[in-house]
């Protein structure tokens, strides 16, 4: 009788690393989440490699990829990019198992930073352009400008959670220099269940 061994190889998790750039102004003298009216959402997925770019009228080719991700990477994702998709979104994407890099130095250091403070103390380069110059550039008809300063902070925030999981820590700019953010990073790549028996999904 021949035996045969079953070889149960690890499943890849898939990644999305996420950005998206808005218009929207303040309300009642404050900044208003869900007054932001989306310009572009760029990823970057794991299982190819890739960067792509999705304007409001691709949002329909976006939400499948977010569906079918192990986790949902970003940086202030949390509280700005999830909550301004939702509102295009028929389902809820909170319910997609999510890693906020800013929340996670906050609950090391008990205060907010700017993704360009530890992307320039990290990884030593800086962000290629800020939200109000987005806001601008896209007034002015320059599209392309934005979706492309889009991908670079998604590449940014990429390369940046890629250094916490080798380095379980990050660098952040103090007033004195340099500092190092002592991170937990064990649970970020833990295998969770399908992502349909947990969210709100289309029927596609």
């Amino acid at each position: 009788m021949w035996c045969s061994t079953l070889i149960i190889m690890a499943k890849k998790l898939r990644e999305i690393t996420i950005d998206i750039e808005t218009l929207g102004n303040m309300t009642n003298g404050k900044f208003d989440v869900l007054a932001q009216v989306l310009t572009v959402a760029c990823i970057h997925d794991s299982s190819t490699g890739e960067f792509s770019s999705f304007y409001m009228d691709e949002l329909p080719k976006l939400w499948p990829i977010l569906e079918s991700a192990d986790a949902i990477i970003g940086y202030n994702t949390e509280h700005f990019d999830l909550p301004v998709l939702n509102k295009y979104y028929a389902g809820d994407l909170t319910k997609i198992r999510s890693i906020d890099l800013l929340k996670e130095v906050q609950n090391v250091l008990g205060r907010r930073l700017r993704l360009d403070n530890i992307a320039e103390a990290t990884l030593g380069r800086h962000k290629t352009g800020s939200g109000l110059q987005g806001v601008q550039w896209w007034k002015n008809g320059e599209y392309e400008k934005v979706r492309d300063y889009c991908i670079e902070d998604v590449r940014i925030t990429r390369d940046v959670y890629e250094y916490a999981l080798t380095n379980k820590s990050l660098k952040y700019k103090d007033y004195d220099g340099v500092r190092d953010i002592k991170l937990a990073v064990g649970h970020w790549r833990k295998p969770t269940q399908p992502i349909a028996a947990i969210t709100h999904t289309l029927p596609w």
